[in-house]
């Protein structure tokens, strides 16, 4: 049996290489996908060789994860529940495509993750699985009884790796976990689970790696241009730069100034609530740019159409149904909605802060005649207000005289002097 295994080299996917090679009597072919972990990567092919893997691929997907999975999603103006940019959920369909690329290639029987059974991920890559290859075997060892009885906590695993020569830097007592790709950081767990834990005092502020703590941030404000073409910014300060430049150039630019930290509680797909804390830098630059931009080019009934779809779209790509057909119906309308969204954003960068103080663009649908209060002439003229005034007040009347209308509060008091 060949089984191709999604490899981190952190503890679970350590113990995982020898246990399922041990179970199954498998030959074990590690993969790891390269969305931006920069130095984490080091060493992978040696460490699961070592650990007794018969090959190992560590796969550049970048500038893919930049280009066909984060500006997708950008367009959309995408947030979850209000406030997470779905920095972990967007990267879970493209590395489960190329887990199965690997797993063809490699004539696999199966596939197999180190995704926990309370988490969101398991679903997410086992629902890529099925949509790309419908027929190839999954195994996820921690919804696997065996499994868990032999490694019911981390102690266990440590215990297992010595008594396997199995190198790995952990111990029983780490404070978090954390998840790592080119447009974010997520932190959970451990320490976090309590959401009344404070990760920003001196003592913690240690857990951050991408963003300084507002305070320590430069005392001077930084100001940044965005130039967008169709809904995608193709240049920082005039320069130009693919997609997964501008995100490596944005994460230094507002890593610096403080800008991109949420601490949150958010429901998970599988039911329960959970506390994560997310680095989400030059992500956060990027949603203020493309939202402003399409404020000056975006007709109103368009955007706000689009607007109503945010809520069901970024629920779609949390949950793993990023190769759902609504999912892709939606980014077609998406897609569509921007072709307008072209010209410049100035943003503002301050202590933790974006505050956008300028957008200009050719397509611009902002009319400064008719905006004015000056009294220009223009399209607009204000007796045409009456008609329209009273064509939309004409139910509310009918509802006074006919039913009474609402409520006013009995509290209301009201005195002559």
């Amino acid at each position: 049996m060949k089984i191709v295994l999604a490899y981190s080299g952190g503890l679970d996917t350590s113990v995982l290489v020898s246990w399922l090679k041990e179970h199954y009597n498998a030959d074990i072919i590690t993969f790891a996908a390269d969305v931006g972990q920069e130095e984490e990567l080091d060493g992978l092919a040696e460490k699961a060789k070592a650990t007794g893997a018969s090959a190992h691929y560590t796969v550049d997907l970048v500038e893919e994860f930049a280009r066909d999975f984060i500006y997708p999603m950008m367009r959309a103006n995408a947030i979850y529940e209000g406030q997470y940019m779905l920095g972990t959920s967007i990267a879970r369909p493209l590395i489960a495509k190329a887990h199965i690329e690997i797993a063809e290639r490699e004539g696999a029987d199966a596939v197999s993750h180190g995704a926990t059974g309370k988490g969101n991920d398991q679903v997410r890559f086992e629902l890529g699985y099925a949509a790309l290859a419908p027929k190839l075997e999954i195994i996820s060892p921690w919804r696997m009884e065996v499994f868990r009885k032999a490694f019911p906590g981390r102690t266990e695993m440590i215990d297992y790796c010595r008594e396997h020569n199995i190198d790995v830097e952990a111990s029983a007592s780490k404070p978090y976990s954390m998840d790592r790709n080119l447009l974010h950081i997520s932190y959970e767990a451990g320490i976090l689970e309590d959401p009344w834990f404070d990760p920003t005092t001196d003592d913690n502020k240690g857990m951050y790696k991408l963003t300084s703590a507002a305070e320590d941030a430069p005392d001077d404000a930084e100001y940044v241009e965005l130039d967008f073409e169709c809904g995608d910014c193709v240049a920082v300060d005039g320069a130009a730069m693919n997609p997964a430049q501008v995100m490596k150039h944005l994460n230094k630019l507002a890593g610096k100034h403080g800008v991109g930290r949420v601490d949150i509680v958010e429901n998970r797909f599988v039911g329960m609530k959970s506390r994560g804390v997310y680095e989400t830098p030059g992500g956060t630059i990027l949603l203020q740019g493309h939202r402003n931009m399409e404020s000056l080019t975006m007709d109103r009934e368009l955007a706000h159409l689009r607007d109503s779809l945010i809520p069901r779209y970024a629920e779609l790509i949390y949950n793993g149904f990023w190769y759902a057909p609504e999912r892709e119906a939606l980014q077609a309308l998406i897609d569509d909605s921007q072709k307008t969204v072209t010209g410049t954003v100035r943003l503002r960068l301050y202590k933790g802060n974006v505050t956008t103080v300028g957008r200009k663009s050719p397509l611009s649908l902002y009319d400064e005649d008719i905006a004015s209060m000056e009294g220009v002439d223009s399209d607009y003229n204000p007796d045409d207000a009456s008609g329209f005034i009273r064509l939309n007040a004409l139910r509310l009347r009918r509802r006074a005289l006919a039913q009474g209308g609402p409520e006013i509060a009995s509290e209301s008091k009201l005195s002559k002097e």
